[in-house]
């Protein structure tokens, strides 16, 4: 059984925020070892994420996006439901090497953390604005 969580949107949205809370991990980590010799912080890796994603989004056809009911009165979603795409991780060295080898810039690391709190406080944005598109499309017009 399709629910209307299987949208399209709601999966993106959900890959996005799987791969952002990822990604404040691994800033935790390199905050972690700022003392850590000869230690590099690591990112996600942006662009493989995208092409993944893309990828996922391309290979449920041109069908996905096509709503289908079995009654008139169901309102139904997409029947596939694809799963976050894997999120790969790359070498990230901050601007500045200390003498021991760690390139860990806890200030650098910071604007990292505070702009995916930004990107994923926009996720849920949209979320809640997709389920509020959903629930008005669903309201009985007499009402």
């Amino acid at each position: 059984m399709t629910t209307a969580a299987d949208a399209p949107i709601f999966s993106m949205l959900k890959s996005r925020m799987t791969m952002l809370g990822q990604r404040q991990k691994v800033i935790a980590e390199n905050v972690a070892n700022v003392s850590t010799p000869k230690f590099t912080p690591q990112d996600v890796d942006a662009d493989k994420f995208q092409k993944a994603l893309a990828q996922n989004i391309a290979s449920q056809g041109p069908s996905a996006s096509t709503p289908r009911a079995t009654n008139a009165r169901h309102m139904t979603g997409i029947s596939s439901n694809p799963t976050a795409p894997n999120v790969k991780f790359m070498e990230a060295p901050d601007s500045e090497t200390t003498l021991d080898g760690n390139s860990v810039v806890v200030e650098e690391q910071m604007m990292k953390l505070a702009e995916t709190r930004m990107e994923f406080e926009t996720m849920v944005g949209l979320y809640q604005k997709s389920l509020s598109l959903l629930r008005l499309a669903t309201k009985d017009p007499t009402r």
